[in-house]
């Protein structure tokens, strides 16, 4: 039992490892984040498509309002949402149960049970206590395991945007149906142009981040999405740091859903791309990320204004 105690420990230390480091490493536009707004569709979740197959991440930063239904939270009031949990409740009670689950993983890694590191605590309280985080960890796992592995209830997407063998596009004419709770938009047709423009603004932008030049990402993106990036690019400064962005190829994308609101057209597409970023200092060493490509899945969402040019809109990782 004091070996599996152990694992158990080790692997527990491994996952939150994982989830704390893995938002620090990418250094390509919004780092490995999802934010921004999808008009109506902001907190619905895009459809599934060939190159996402996967539900998209809910959008985390966004200036969209979300709509309440009666009866139910809205996302911006749900207090889980907000906090991320009972780990992530500031004040009393999440360093109270950040604590136990601390000492209790040190007690079993060094050999002294899950109760070793409670030292006076070690008593029938303690104990329940202990097990009460134990099914609350166990829950929060479960519930994030069903979250990534449940099914859209959004409709398929659309056409291939490019396949990773380069064969050519063919003519979309696609409008996709809207997903449940997002009104009575009218469907949007994306031409072969439409996909020719989403993969320049995938390399302009990309670059744009690299360079931290706010005056192209203007022309390129939505206000808000260019507080975002400001906001991100001035905490590297603060940091020392700067971007290395480079080699961005579109390796195979599709569209997911198509829109129209009012005088605006809403597209999200899932793009497969190869990309090299990385963090480094002012000696050119690299502190984040790497120089090496990676490939990256995300789904940009882009808006035009009638007539007018399409713009980045959000980003949501896979």
């Amino acid at each position: 039992m004091k070996r599996f105690s152990r694992w158990i420990a080790l692997a527990a230390f491994a996952f939150l490892a994982v989830v704390l480091t893995a938002s620090q490493i990418d250094a390509r536009p919004g780092g490995g984040g999802s934010f921004g707004s999808r008009g109506m569709r902001t907190w619905s979740a895009p459809a599934p498509t060939q190159t996402a197959p996967r539900n998209a991440a809910p959008i985390e930063r966004s200036m969209t309002q979300p709509q309440q239904r009666p009866g139910q939270l809205a996302p911006a009031q749900n207090p889980a949402a907000q906090t991320g949990g009972l780990f992530g409740r500031p004040g009393f009670l999440g360093g109270l149960a950040a604590g136990f689950l601390g000492a209790g993983l040190l007690g079993m890694l060094f050999g002294g049970g899950f109760g070793a590191g409670l030292g006076s605590f070690a008593s029938v309280i303690g104990l329940i206590l202990q097990i009460a985080l134990v099914v609350i960890v166990a829950r929060l796992l479960w519930t994030w395991w069903q979250r990534r592995n449940a099914p859209s209830y959004a409709t398929a997407g659309g056409p291939s945007l490019r396949n990773a063998l380069g064969t050519p596009r063919t003519n979309p004419g696609y409008g996709s149906s809207a997903p449940l709770g997002a009104g009575a938009a009218a469907s949007v047709a994306i031409e072969p142009a439409d996909f020719d423009t989403f993969e320049r603004l995938l390399n302009e932008v990309s670059v744009a981040y690299g360079e931290g030049n706010l005056g192209k990402l203007r022309s390129l993106a939505t206000p808000e999405m260019l507080s975002y990036f400001s906001e991100d690019l001035s905490r590297l400064a603060s940091e020392g740091l700067r971007n290395e962005v480079s080699g961005i190829k579109l390796l195979q994308g599709d569209l997911a859903e198509a829109w129209r609101e009012g005088d605006t057209d809403y597209a999200t597409v899932a793009m497969r791309y190869a990309i090299v970023d990385a963090y480094v200092d002012a000696q050119g060493n690299v502190v984040r990320g790497s120089r090496e490509p990676q490939e990256v899945t995300e789904l940009w969402t882009f808006l035009r204004s009638r007539g007018g040019n399409w713009i980045l809109s959000a980003i949501q990782q896979v």
